[in-house]
C-alpha cells in the first residue's frame, strides 16, 4: 500500500509544514489545546480545501466526553461540535479525541453511553476518531478491548479509531496484537499515532520519544504500524528536521 505519513505540527501554515517534513499529511490544533474557546475561522480555509491536503485536527486536551462532572462533560460536547464544524470548513480528514475517563466509583460502561449522547448532539461529514489513552484505571479505552463494547453503542455514528503506540505501550497493551484487537472490535484502524516511549512497558506514563530512541523495540513498533494499515502521524519531540528524520526512519521499515 501507499503509506501516508506526517507529523503533528504548529498548524500555522499546514501546506508548508507538510513540505518541510517531506510528509504526506499533517495534524494540528484549531484552538488552544488547554482551553474551551471555539476555534476561530481560518483565513486560509478555502486554500486548504482547494489544496486537497490530508489534514487531521486534534481536539483540545481538556475534553472528556465520559466525565461524570456536568461542568466538564457538557462543555466537552459543545467544544467537540465546534471543533468538528471548524474541521469541516478546512476539509479535514478527521478530528482526534481522547477516549476520556469516567469517575473513580463508576463502571467504565457508563462512559460508552456518555459518548453516544455526545455524538447524538451534532452531525458532521468529518469523522470523530477516538484515541486510546495511556493511564487511568477508569479510562474508557486504555484497555483496547473496550473498543468492542464502545462500538456497540456508537458504531453507527460517523466515528473511527486512533491507535497511539506510546499510549498502548504505556497502558500495558502489547503492540504485537494492538492493531488486531482494534480491527476485530471496530473493523479498522483509521489513524496511527506512531510514537516511541521514554518509559518501560505498562508504566502508565505518556511521554513520547523520537522513533528508535525510546523503549519500544523498533521491529515491534514497525510491525504494529504495518498491521494497522492506516495513515500515520508522528507526535514526536523536536522541530521539522527531527520530524523528517522520524518519518524517514518509519518509511525505511514499512
Amino acid at each position: 500500500m501507499k503509506w501516508l505519513i506526517g507529523a503533528h505540527t504548529a498548524g500555522e501554515h499546514p501546506i508548508d509544514e507538510i513540505v518541510e517534513r517531506d510528509a504526506d499529511l499533517c495534524q494540528f490544533f484549531l484552538s488552544d489545546p488547554q482551553g474551551w474557546k471555539k476555534p476561530p475561522e481560518r483565513e486560509d480555509a478555502a486554500e486548504l480545501v482547494a489544496s486537497g491536503a490530508r489534514l487531521y485536527i486534534h481536539a483540545p486536551y481538556l475534553m472528556n466526553l465520559a466525565s461524570p462532572n456536568n461542568r466538564i462533560r457538557i462543555p466537552s460536547r459543545k467544544n467537540l461540535a465546534q471543533t468538528v464544524e471548524a474541521a469541516e470548513a478546512i476539509g479535514a480528514a478527521g478530528v482526534i479525541v481522547h477516549g476520556g475517563h469516567v469517575g473513580d466509583d463508576e463502571d467504565i460502561a457508563v462512559g460508552y453511553e456518555r459518548w453516544r449522547k455526545a455524538l447524538d448532539t451534532f452531525e458532521s461529514s468529518v469523522p470523530v476518531l477516538i484515541e486510546n489513552t495511556a493511564g487511568g484505571g477508569h479510562a474508557v479505552v486504555r484497555d483496547l478491548e473496550n473498543y468492542g463494547p464502545l462500538w456497540e453503542k456508537i458504531g453507527d455514528y460517523n466515528v473511527g479509531t486512533v491507535l497511539d503506540t506510546c499510549h498502548a505501550w504505556a497502558g500495558g497493551s502489547p503492540l504485537e496484537n494492538a492493531s488486531q484487537i482494534i480491527i476485530a472490535a471496530t473493523g479498522k484502524v483509521d489513524l496511527v499515532h506512531c510514537n516511541d516511549s521514554r518509559d518501560p512497558f505498562d508504566s502508565r506514563r505518556d511521554r513520547h520519544a523520537n522513533l528508535g530512541a525510546g523503549e519500544i523495540p523498533g521491529d515491534v513498533l514497525a510491525a504494529c504500524v504495518v498491521a494497522a494499515q492506516a495513515p500515520i502521524v508522528v507526535e514526536t519531540p523536536g522541530d521539522a528536521a527531527q520530524h523528517k528524520a522520524d518519518i524517514a526512519w518509519l518509511r525505511e521499515r514499512l
